[in-house]
């Protein structure tokens, strides 16, 4: 198992511990340039991803927002699917757009404008929700409009990471029957795969008791905008070399 793979792996783990998502959103750029393909990268983040999804969903299943949840399923996961058949031909990098987004969310706390601006927006729901699947099919970022959605709705730190989670959970899954359907072939080794998913797990596990428990609503949310703002400036950064 080469070392960058397991490297890249524990730091986005951590991430995706604390937020519910991380695994693809950092994860996939990371591998990028690190020179491995879109299809490879999927194969073997997705995986990792969906297991510590379901670790979070069956702590904190009975804080999951289900109405957001099914028009997660209804409105996105059909657009995550074709686009992600589509891509396997063609690149797109939009990852500038999605990027500059985040950091409007970021900043929505501090600018009453871009508040006022980001409510508008998220009241077309359903516009918003095609378009989270159509940017998770192409590029693996719908993560990213996943959490700012979320960060919207101004849950606690329980309702908004179990939320993250199955829905992001939900697009892993998807993603990797349509590489299954595709014949797609990562030709990745059963105990490399076996021991990377248990790494995770193990730092999961560690991340749950030290981190995640010790942190105050108040303090997560202070955290959850900071994640917000480096998700944004690591995909301009990412984007634009």
């Amino acid at each position: 198992m080469p070392i960058d793979i397991l490297v890249c792996l524990l730091i986005t783990t951590v991430i995706q511990s604390l937020f519910g998502v991380g695994i693809l959103l950092f994860g996939t750029p990371l591998l990028l340039l690190l020179g491995y393909d879109f299809s490879y990268s999927l194969s073997v983040l997705l995986p990792i991803s969906i297991a510590i999804n379901l670790l979070q969903v069956v702590k904190h299943y009975q804080y999951i927002d289900y109405t957001l949840y099914k028009k997660v399923l209804l409105y996105s996961i059909p657009f995550v699917i074709l686009f992600l058949f589509i891509i396997t031909n063609i690149q797109l990098n939009i990852g500038l757009i999605v990027g500059l987004f985040l950091l409007l969310v970021a900043l929505k706390n501090i600018l009453p404008r871009i508040d006022g601006l980001l409510s508008k927006i998220m009241r077309y729901q359903k516009v918003y929700l095609v378009s989270m699947g159509i940017v998770h099919g192409v590029s693996n970022l719908g993560g990213s409009l996943l959490t700012a959605l979320v960060h919207e709705k101004k849950l606690d730190k329980n309702h908004t990471r179990a939320t993250v989670a199955i829905c992001y959970a939900s697009f892993a899954v998807f993603q990797l029957v349509t590489l299954f359907l595709t014949g797609y072939d990562s030709d990745i080794a059963y105990t490399d795969m076996m021991f990377l998913l248990q790494c995770s797990v193990v730092l999961f596990l560690i991340t749950e008791e030290l981190l995640y428990k010790n942190i105050d609503k108040q303090k997560y949310t202070r955290l959850f905008t900071l994640f917000l703002a480096m998700s944004g400036v690591s995909l301009i950064f990412k984007s634009l070399i």
